[in-house]
């Protein structure tokens, strides 16, 4: 993983560009750059694969094509094979090399044969003309902006602020090219409504978890081929405990890495099951009042979030992964996106059938700007690359053929996943029901606090440039009564919270942070300890 960094354009100003590279420092171990005329084209690389010789910006055999490329193609060595059949030759193991050379053999078709989480720009060297294609679920970002004479592409918002001028997200899923006159064409590669369509719905249990098991683990055992330690977020919930179970199995080599209040229901449950597991895990403590503005300032900083609530989260994540950098650790699985995929939200089961899908590929699609986003920024902030199997193009399509019915069934959300791996994980986790990690962990309600600061914080960055603070969808839609039309019309009139909403907020994260202290003031007082065997003074 890596974040890059192109100028492209006669304009392209080399003191601007060492600028933008230098802000995304924290992505990587190495900088590497190429200059040339127009182009200005860097790296800042997180050695992963073929650690010694995938150097970049990487450039064809042939010396037309320059690739910059931030993410992991995990069937590259597949890939690798077919080409070479194809009388393609190879001077590295890198998936960067067989990255250029899947665009050199096929061209544009080459992105629906990668299986991965990638962003890349390849420029044709002679004409200044750039290729761009970006995942299918945003899993890596990349942003542009354009200045006179000059195209700017950087992997971060926060690279492109200092020029002023509008940045635009490459959308999940699109790829295309930019003109040398400066101009930018993109068009879907992969349609997330439409995956699955036309195929058959999976409505037999049986068949059903079999299928979820089989997509789940191979997309588990793609990311872990490694011969580095791979860590594991673990909150002790459903989905990271089955990640931890599987990457357990399949690379002994790995820890388990839990943040939260010392005797919150993440931290118990994380525990035992590392215990049970006999894997490695490391416990970042933190108590609410160890959150302070500069913590909720930076993670902002990190993130640049665009909704409330991820902010949140993002404060509680961001010492996760600085733990996971201080621990010398690389490669990091999480379990996001399982919510999304397999009913883990009540507003899936509080609609009918099509409405529910509906809100479901809502989410799918917004997946890029909401925990994708902060998954990355919070690990590639820190060095770290995060790796999020539950969002493998196989589980998405998978999961849409599954019926409303197999996600939640007798009460129980995500029944499906629970059925697939019921023989592997302890009952006290198939048991426990959904619990947001930032609620769960205790620290949710000491970041409400700083929430009325979120937005000035954000514009202090200079990210309205991408996009403005807005409210919470999920809290809008709740209020819309889960109807999505409304809650969007609702969303585009009124962007973010009113002074009352904050208020009320305030008030309510205030009598929470203040419950402990008053517990402690009037509560009974523990009795003194004896002083016999006490050492005189």
């Amino acid at each position: 993983m890596c974040g890059i960094a192109l100028s492209i354009g006669p304009e392209a100003d080399p003191a601007t560009f060492r600028r933008m590279l230098a802000v995304l420092a924290p992505r990587g171990e190495v900088t590497e750059t190429r200059s040339e005329r127009g182009l200005l084209a860097g790296t800042r690389r997180l050695r992963v694969v073929d650690r010694d010789r995938a150097v970049q910006p990487w450039t064809s055999s042939d010396e037309r094509w320059l690739l910059c490329f931030n993410g992991e193609i995990f069937n590259y060595r597949e890939l690798r094979t077919q080409l070479t059949r194809l009388g393609q030759a190879f001077r590295t193991e890198s998936d960067t090399e067989v990255l250029l050379a899947a665009f050199q053999q096929w061209g544009e078709a080459a992105v629906t044969r990668l299986r991965g989480e990638y962003a890349f720009v390849a420029v044709e060297r002679s004409t200044g003309r750039a290729y761009l294609a970006r995942d299918p679920l945003g899993v890596k970002p990349l942003y542009w902006s354009r200045r006179p004479g000059c195209l700017q592409l950087a992997s971060e918002v926060k690279a492109l602020v200092g020029h002023g001028a509008p940045i635009v997200e490459v959308p999940p899923g699109h790829h295309g090219w930019a003109e040398a006159d400066g101009h930018v064409r993109l068009n879907p590669y992969v349609d997330l409504l439409s995956i699955g369509a036309g195929l058959p719905v999976i409505d037999d249990p049986d068949e059903a978890a079999l299928l979820v098991r089989a997509a789940l683990s191979d997309a588990i055992r793609m990311r872990v081929e490694t011969d580095l330690t791979v860590g594991v977020v673990l909150s002790g919930g459903l989905d990271s405990s089955l990640m931890l179970r599987q990457v357990r199995d399949i690379h002994r080599d790995c820890v388990a890495v839990t943040v939260g209040v010392a005797d919150s229901p993440d931290v118990a449950y994380a525990r035992r099951l590392a215990a049970d597991l006999d894997v490695p895990h490391v416990v970042v403590e933190l108590r609410p009042r160890d959150i302070r503005l500069a913590d909720v300032r930076e993670a902002i900083r990190i993130s640049e979030l665009t909704e409330y609530g991820d902010i949140i989260n993002a404060v509680v994540s961001v010492p996760i992964f600085r733990r996971l950098r201080d621990l010398g650790i690389k490669v990091v699985l999480t379990g996001d996106g399982s919510d999304e995929l397999f009913g883990g939200y009540p507003m899936y089961h509080q609609v009918g059938q099509a409405a529910a899908r509906r809100l479901f590929l809502h989410r799918i699609r917004n997946l890029c700007r909401t925990e994708l986003q902060r998954v990355d920024r919070a690990a590639m902030g820190h060095g770290v690359e995060a790796r999020v199997p539950f969002l493998d193009l196989s589980v998405v399509e998978l999961a849409m053929r599954l019926p409303l019915n197999l996600k939640l069934r007798d009460g129980q959300e995500k029944w499906i996943v629970r059925r697939a791996f019921a023989d592997v994980l302890p009952d006290y986790i198939l048991r426990r029901p959904k619990n947001p990690m930032s609620y769960s962990s205790g620290l949710h309600e000491r970041v409400r606090l700083y929430k009325p600061l979120f937005a000035r914080l954000h514009r202090s960055f200079g990210y309205d440039l991408q996009e403005p603070v807005r409210r919470d969808f999920d809290t809008v839609l709740s209020r819309c009564g889960n109807d999505l039309d409304r809650a969007i019309a609702d969303g585009l009139d009124r962007p973010d919270y009113t002074v009352l909403e904050h208020a009320r907020d305030l008030v309510g994260a205030a009598r929470w942070n203040a419950a402990p202290v008053v517990r402690r003031l009037v509560g009974p007082r523990p009795a003194r300890r004896s002083s016999v065997g006490r050492p005189h003074a």
